[in-house]
């Protein structure tokens, strides 16, 4: 059955059960904000054939099934509201299909993106339908967070400890992966699938957010966090948050965690550089006073691990404590831009 079959109404009437039926069926959806917290509000576009592929733009393209790219959309939305310290309250999503679209494609989306939202209570309030030649997903994501628990990019301060997640690298390396799968490789099939997954089902870091705020309780306050996260690249994370705060940072490349089958199979420069450019791993960045940052490592477990600390000097520098001669800087432009 494809789309031009159904027809809009039809099209949207079951696009509809994929949404709570006390949140529809108005020109809004009315959605509840608890007392004296914020409301946050972040927007994303994915288009087939940039930012995932189950074949409709490019037939001789594939990364993922439908289910997968409805995953992949969804996590990267909860990816922003993790990365601002919120917690998930809905999400809208409209769509721009080709009319020969299938309808089974479209039913095996909204359920790849309900699967990657219901563990974190996250409906589906709405959104849009409209005829294109490229099938394109816009998002708005809706959270909520009290003034003084919100991460924000300009908060970091010379001396603060730099923390990432997790393994970083592991996404590209999986896109590699599904782009060249004749490739000969010396990994297992279990080795395969566990980069492959990285890409096409990343996990928000909403849990390392109900962690902080646990640490938080145990410590009877709140305590100033900076971050983002790492949807275009590790690199780029550092950046971002040292221009919003004006300082600069010191980058240990040898504390970076790679996860152990990636460094087993490219050359640890290959690796490093898919660890710091690659992009799409969606964990988090943060950079906090370096006590709290050890107690947020201990809650959270590895692979999360401190990579350096901000600095006053405005240079990004990556170091490597083996060859101390040895001082890279880290580049927006090695990572990857739209335009």
């Amino acid at each position: 059955m494809r789309i031009c079959d159904l027809g809009e109404q039809e099209l949207l009437r079951r696009l509809q059960h994929f949404c709570p039926t006390d949140l529809i069926g108005d020109d809004a959806a009315l959605m509840a904000v608890s007392p004296n917290h914020r409301l946050v509000v972040t927007a994303d576009t994915m288009v087939d054939g940039v930012h995932f592929s189950w074949g409709i733009a490019n037939p001789d393209l594939w990364t993922m099934t439908p289910t997968e790219a409805g995953w992949r959309v969804a996590a990267a939305n909860l990816s922003d509201i993790a990365a601002m310290g919120a917690r998930p309250l809905g999400i809208t999503v409209s769509l721009s299909l080709p009319p020969n679209s299938l309808w089974a494609d479209i039913e095996a989306f909204y359920r790849g993106m309900v699967a990657c939202l219901t563990p974190f209570h996250t409906p589906i309030v709405g959104g849009d339908v409209c005829r294109s030649s490229v099938l394109t997903v816009a998002i708005a994501a809706f959270g909520e967070v009290l003034p003084d628990q919100a991460i924000q990019r300009h908060q970091a301060q010379p001396g603060d400890a730099i923390l990432v997640t997790g393994y970083h690298g592991s996404s590209r390396a999986g896109l590699a992966l599904l782009l060249h799968p004749d490739e000969t490789t010396d990994l297992t099939e279990s080795d395969r699938q566990s980069l492959i997954q990285a890409h096409q089902r990343p996990h928000p870091r909403l849990d390392v957010i109900h962690q902080l705020r646990q640490l938080e309780g145990n410590m009877g306050q709140s305590f100033r966090v900076a971050g983002m996260d790492s949807s275009d690249g590790l690199a780029d994370a550092v950046l971002q948050i040292c221009r919003a705060s004006q300082v600069g940072a010191t980058v240990d490349r040898t504390t970076i965690p790679i996860a152990p089958v990636l460094q087993r199979w490219r050359s640890p420069q290959d690796a490093l550089n898919w660890a710091l450019y690659g992009g799409e791993d969606f964990e988090l960045v943060l950079t906090c006073e370096m006590a709290i940052a050890q107690a947020i490592i201990q809650h959270i477990g590895p692979p999360a691990t401190i990579i350096g600390h901000i600095t006053a000097q405005p240079d990004v520098v990556l170091i490597d404590p083996n060859q101390p001669s040895w001082c890279g800087r880290l580049s927006l432009a090695q990572g990857f831009q739209h335009f």
